[in-house]
């Protein structure tokens, strides 16, 4: 019994010593999820433009510029598609940006990825999708930024100021980009011209946060461009150097 006790205690620090390490978390000036709108109102032409925007945007000289111009010079960002509150996916987790190849590749994922739902606009459901991202991400940022792109309101899930209100209390930043349909089929008019305007509608009830904004843009071949005075904008941003750890 006494002899076998050691062997035992020998056996189990070995066992441990052989278990994988979990990696520190990586340090970043921005964690951001870009949460986009695949309902119903976006066909396949204008889906594929937002793609290509995205990728024009994350390739661009002024977002890598802005990026590599952080204290600490690199950002992590995720990908999520959304339409109907329960049509909510990840297309791409947390991913670190901090150069042009790291940059290029995440792109090329995002315009790879097929597209994911067809149905009715739960924005509420993307930014709650994007809060517990947020929550768990493993990364350690200075600010944690929501990143909504749509053409239209919150017509399914919960109340959309609920959501935001949430976000606003956990420190996260909500930014819009509205997609403005200036030609819009009778069945979608209300939904995405409501009165006002979309832009108006967005900084109503889906924005908050500090520093948060809304950008407008009238048609999908813009998209490339806006999305890139947006990045810009968030990754520029100097807010007070709260750490947020990874999965706080």
């Amino acid at each position: 019994m006494g002899a076998a006790m050691p062997r035992l205690l020998a056996v189990v620090v070995l066992a441990l010593l052989s278990l994988p390490r979990i990696a520190a978390a990586e340090d970043v000036d921005l964690a951001l999820v870009l949460v986009t709108d695949t309902s119903r109102s976006i066909d396949d032409g204008e889906y594929k433009l937002e793609k290509t925007g995205y990728r024009t945007a994350f390739t661009s000289p002024q977002v890598i510029a802005a990026i590599q111009g952080g204290p600490l010079g690199a950002i992590a960002v995720a990908y999520v598609e959304f339409a109907s509150s329960f049509e909510v996916r990840t297309v791409l987790d947390f991913t670190v940006i901090r150069d042009r190849a790291s940059a290029e590749a995440f792109a090329d994922r995002v315009a790879a990825a097929p597209r994911s739902f067809w149905g009715r606009t739960a924005i509420s459901a993307g930014v709650d999708h994007a809060v517990q991202l947020l929550a768990e991400a493993p990364v350690t940022a200075t600010r944690r930024v929501i990143d909504v792109c749509g053409d239209g309101t919150n017509n399914a899930g919960r109340e959309i100021g609920e959501a935001r209100d949430d976000a606003i209390r956990a420190g996260i930043t909500i930014n819009g980009l509205a997609i403005i349909n200036d030609h819009p089929v009778s069945w979608t008019f209300a939904h995405v011209q409501p009165p006002g305007g979309l832009a108006a509608y967005y900084r109503e009830n889906v924005t908050g946060g500090p520093a948060s904004f809304v950008l407008e843009v009238h048609d999908f071949a813009s998209f490339g461009e806006a999305m890139t005075r947006k990045l810009v904008s968030e990754i520029a941003s100097r807010p007070a150097a709260t750490r947020f750890a990874a999965g706080g």
